[in-house]
C-alpha cells in the first residue's frame, strides 16, 4: 500500500474518531435535558432557515416548532423492548409529519404537494393507530380532523388555475 493511500486511510480514521467523541461529548453533556435538544434544533433551523424571505416566516416557524417537539418526542428512555421503543419513537415521528403537513395546506400553493399534505393528515394517524394496536396499547380519544385553511394568497397565476373551476350559484 502507497504511503499516500495510508496516509489518507490514517488521516480519515482519525477524523471519524476525533467526530465521535465529539459526538459523544455533546450527548454527554446536553442530552439529559429536552431544553437542550429543543434549543439545538431550533439554532439548527434557524441557522438554515436564515436567508428565507420575509413572507415565509411564519410556514417555517411551524415547521420549526414541528420538528423541535417531533425531536424531542422521539428521545424515549429505553424500554428494553425494540417493539414498544420503535412505535414510540415513531408515534412523534408521524405527529411531526402531520404537523409539517398542515402548515403545508396553509402556506402552499402547488395542487401536487397540497394534496401529498392531505394524504399524511389521512394515513399517519392510521398508522398511529396501526403501531398502537400492535401492541396493545390504548389510543387516544377521538379528536375532530383539522379544518383545512386555503392557501396564502399568491401572485402566481400557475398555481391558481383551479380558481376559475368555482362557480357561484
Amino acid at each position: 500500500m502507497s504511503s499516500g493511500l495510508r496516509l489518507s486511510i490514517i488521516s480519515h480514521v482519525a477524523a471519524i474518531a476525533v467526530g465521535a467523541v465529539a459526538a459523544t461529548a455533546y450527548l454527554t453533556v446536553y442530552a439529559a435535558s429536552a431544553q437542550s435538544l429543543a434549543a439545538y434544533v431550533s439554532a439548527i433551523c434557524t441557522k438554515s432557515f436564515g436567508s428565507a424571505p420575509g413572507a415565509e416566516a411564519p410556514y417555517l416557524a411551524e415547521n420549526v416548532s414541528a420538528m423541535t417537539k417531533m425531536m424531542i418526542d422521539m428521545g424515549i428512555r429505553p424500554s428494553g423492548d425494540v417493539d414498544t421503543d420503535f412505535v414510540a419513537m415513531m408515534v412523534p415521528h408521524h405527529q411531526g409529519a402531520i404537523e409539517m403537513a398542515q402548515s403545508e395546506l396553509r402556506y402552499g400553493r402547488n395542487e401536487p404537494l397540497r394534496r401529498m399534505a392531505q394524504e399524511i393528515i389521512v394515513t399517519q394517524p392510521q398508522e398511529i393507530t396501526a403501531m398502537r394496536l400492535s401492541l396493545g396499547q390504548p389510543l387516544p380519544p377521538s379528536a375532530p380532523s383539522p379544518d383545512q385553511i386555503p392557501p396564502a394568497a399568491t401572485n402566481n397565476s400557475k398555481y391558481d388555475s383551479a380558481a376559475h373551476l368555482v362557480r357561484e350559484p
